[in-house]
């Protein structure tokens, strides 16, 4: 998003994203609550009045991560106070929600810590810290722990408490629209159940008027977010004939029906959610995208049992060999967790054949990491950093394989390629193909936000490289035969 300051005067807010697409949503809803209190985003902290760290508690270290980064915030907002100003420090998001008073107690630098469902009260705290500061002025010192925490899970949506997408929600054309939150799975390696809450789906409505108002902004793709998105099942659209909510295959064909929408997405999915409704949409929905990310974590049914995912190997096998049926270009995108507690020989043997057997055109692999709180970290077994560690590289140069494989399929072909941005070199941008591959054209930057008919040409291990079609005008991506 760019920074729409337009005088010296106006607050700048710099907000830093880790992790997962749906924190990138909430960062830029974020930027939309603050906007009203006149900030303007700013490209670096040194320039910011106030900082968010929108954070991720996935993976193994983040936290530690974030306590790093706000070490030098803290140098900085000394440093602002020496020269007479003052720089307001907000963790958000999931450490924020898993960590809470910690984070103050051990940063006492740190303003606001706010979870991912209140960060709608953003302009209450950040009144309350201003508060604050006004009576700290009598002694220059701020009493030890009093930041401001907001962690709990409100009995009202944040959604209802949103402004409207704008123009500033929109990149390059693509927008994302979070749909659903939260996770009623409780896989036994996973903080999502106890960072984002039980499973929330907005009401139908609501996504359909965020989702004309996206497009009217200039977006000609959407990509639903949810942690388990198809688990989706939003209250009906009034006067809607079949039932009083609707799940993630009637509301993509309602989507589909907004005129401007050209291409549609949707991550993260369940095995256990992808019903028949949601796998015929595949095939008959010419906007969705034959990309889909289908987490299987494992090959092994006794690490599936153990991870708690509610389904085995073969049922995976089954749902994509369903889905291939109805879109058989489908391309398949896929998470990887090594060094389960437990994970024998034969269980990554299982992973590997699983890969093998499926083939994937992309995918997300992760050493196993304890995650304080989740049953896995109690469990005994625990492998070696060496193991995960030698699991990870073989499993990573096979999948590697896969998608140099892939991308070589697509050599020759013409495709439809929205393009994102400037690329490495000059005169060079940077696109996305149906598929969710990097494409690289030459190219100006009128093209950045438009959908162009490209010839692939050539096929790298994480990009491919093309020229544009000019006699070939954009088409919609229709469903392979």
């Amino acid at each position: 998003m760019k920074d729409v300051r337009t005088d010296g005067q106006r607050k700048r807010v710099f907000i830093r994203t880790y992790g997962c697409q749906m924190n990138v949503y909430d960062s830029d809803r974020m930027a939309d609550v603050l906007r009203p209190l006149g900030y303007a985003l700013s490209d670096t902290p040194e320039q910011a009045d106030l900082v968010v760290l929108n954070t991720c508690h996935i993976r193994e270290r983040a936290s530690e991560k974030v306590y790093s980064e706000l070490g030098r915030l803290r140098d900085l907002k000394s440093e602002r106070r020496l020269g007479g100003g003052d720089l307001t420090i907000a963790v958000a998001g999931c450490v924020a929600q898993a960590e809470g008073e910690e984070i103050i107690q051990r940063q006492p630098a740190v303003d606001i810590v706010v979870g991912p469902q209140a960060y709608h009260r953003l302009p209450e705290l950040l009144a309350r810290v201003a508060r604050q500061s006004d009576d700290r002025r009598a002694d220059g010192r701020r009493r030890p722990g009093a930041g401001v925490l907001d962690t709990e899970f409100p009995a009202e949506s944040k959604f209802d408490h949103l402004p409207a997408p704008s123009e500033a929600d929109v990149r390059a054309g693509s927008a994302f629209l979070s749909i659903q939150e939260g996770c009623d799975k409780f896989c036994t390696f996973c903080v999502v159940p106890y960072t984002r809450g039980a499973e929330y789906s907005r009401p139908a409505t609501a996504v359909l008027r965020e989702a004309r108002s996206l497009v009217a902004a200039g977006a000609t793709e959407l990509t639903l977010l949810g942690q388990n998105v198809n688990a989706y099942h939003g209250e009906a659209a009034p006067s809607s004939i079949g039932g009083s909510t609707w799940g993630l295959a009637r509301l993509i064909r309602e989507i589909a029906e907004i005129d401007g929408l050209v291409r549609l997405r949707y991550t993260t999915s369940h095995p256990r959610d992808m019903d028949d409704d949601l796998i015929a949409v595949h095939g008959d929905v010419p906007q969705l995208m034959p990309y889909l990310h289908l987490p299987v974590q494992s090959g092994s049914d006794r690490i599936l049992e153990a991870m708690n995912r509610g389904h085995g190997r073969d049922h995976y096998r089954r749902l994509v060999d369903r889905l291939r049926g109805v879109r058989p270009d489908l391309a398949l995108s896929s998470d990887f967790i090594v060094g389960f507690p437990g994970e024998s020989d034969a269980d990554f043997d299982d992973t590997m054949r699983l890969v093998d057997e499926i083939g994937f055109a992309s995918a997300y692999t992760f050493k196993y990491s304890r995650r304080p709180g989740t049953p896995g970290a109690a469990l005994g077994d625990q492998l070696a950093e060496s193991v995960k560690t030698a699991r990870l590289a073989a499993l990573q140069s096979l999948l590697g394989n896969q998608q140099r494989d892939f991308n070589a399929s697509k050599v020759g072909a013409v495709v439809p390629v929205l393009f994102a941005e400037a690329g490495r070199k000059p005169g060079q941008i940077l696109g996305k193909s149906p598929w969710l591959q990097s494409v690289y054209v030459e190219g100006g930057a009128d093209m950045i936000g438009s959908i162009v008919n490209v010839r692939l040409l050539a096929a790298y291990a994480l990009s491919l490289a093309g020229e544009v079609v000019a006699d070939e005008s954009p088409t919609r991506f229709e469903v392979a035969a």
